[in-house]
């Protein structure tokens, strides 16, 4: 009971800061424009329209598709490899994906459109997939949280020089274009690619729904999901890979976000209510789709900034706090 009405709070919130972001922008439109605009009615001057339709609508759903995938992305990688601080920026995922698009942009910077385009996503799961599969080797060799952390973070770094060396070797325009796509944004996804980036993110997030009792089998130890007729090995890969695809996807649109895919699930397990993953994954979903709509919000707020403030200056100011919270409060934490 207490579950359910949780999530519906969370829903509520969820849906509340929607038109806040449809409203809120550095081009000050009225509330009656903005809704004409969303349903053709009245008359609307074209470019408010263009602002409201092809600018604002897509960005939002971003924001909530890409804060939703990357915050279910974190809570199966902290169960995945039993480690609090286990996610999708943390474990080198980003940057490897990060890579991917690095070597479309600064090597072949002449690839523009739908095929650029889809080059961009196809390296970016080439990238995360290759550090998941190192990851998913060590954790076969080695059953310590700390050292598979620590193998994360030095996968990212190797992923990082080699961003380095494609920097040193390309052109300035295919630097710039590289940098300003790091800086993360959710204005990247046009009105035409907002299905495509939706079904990429939302699909694989929903089929975790299936995995939610082997997820709560892994929080009481390998062994014991063994017991109970788990596939650890299996398991551990389809959600590695699960996690991948939707890192790859936000990452290839809307760059390397960081903080969303490791605060997001302690927020989400913090909540008075039940901690299995038949509450979690839902939870954990809507309160990374209000986490990316807020970040979305600050970032175009007409009082904060003359434009858009990129989205991992924002991050932190959310996740960070979060973080030391956990570190700090870990014994009085429940995860399992």
């Amino acid at each position: 009971m207490r579950s359910g009405i949780i999530l519906f709070i969370l829903a509520l919130a969820t849906a509340a800061l929607f038109p806040a972001g449809m409203l809120l922008g550095s081009v000050d439109l009225p509330a009656e424009v903005v809704f004409g605009a969303l349903t053709g009615r009245g008359d609307i001057d074209e470019v408010a329209r263009i602002i409201v339709v092809e600018t604002r609508l897509p960005a939002v759903v971003t924001s909530c598709v890409a804060g939703l995938a990357l915050a279910v992305a974190g809570l199966l990688m902290q169960t995945a490899f039993a480690n609090p601080l286990a996610g999708p920026s943390i474990m080198g995922i980003s940057t490897g994906a990060s890579l991917g698009v690095a070597v479309v942009l600064m090597a072949f910077p002449a690839m523009l459109g739908f095929w650029g385009r889809l080059a961009t996503i196809g390296s970016a799961f080439a990238g995360a997939m290759c550090v998941m599969g190192v990851l998913t080797l060590f954790s076969s060799l080695v059953k310590s949280s700390t050292v598979l952390l620590i193998v994360g973070i030095l996968t990212g770094y190797l992923a990082s020089s080699a961003i380095s060396l494609l920097n040193f070797f390309s052109t300035a325009e295919s630097v710039h274009s590289y940098v300003l796509w790091g800086l993360g944004s959710f204005s990247g996804v046009s009105l035409g690619e907002l299905p495509l980036f939706c079904i990429l993110a939302i699909v694989p997030a929903a089929l975790t729904s299936f995995y939610a009792k082997p997820l709560d089998a892994l929080l009481l130890g390998e062994r014991y999901a063994s017991n109970v007729g788990v596939n650890v090995e299996l398991t551990r890969t389809m959600l590695l890979v699960i996690s991948g695809m939707l890192t790859a996807t936000v990452t290839a649109w809307c760059g390397p976000v960081g903080f969303i895919g490791l605060a997001v699930p302690h927020i989400a397990r913090m909540l008075p209510a039940s901690k299995t993953h038949g509450f979690l994954l839902p939870a954990t979903a809507l309160c990374g789709a209000a986490t990316g709509l807020l970040c979305q919000i600050i970032s175009t707020a007409p009082a904060l900034s003359r434009g858009v403030i990129p989205v991992n200056a924002i991050t932190p100011l959310i996740g960070v706090p979060v973080i030391i919270y956990v570190l700090l409060r870990r014994k009085n934490l429940s995860y399992s």
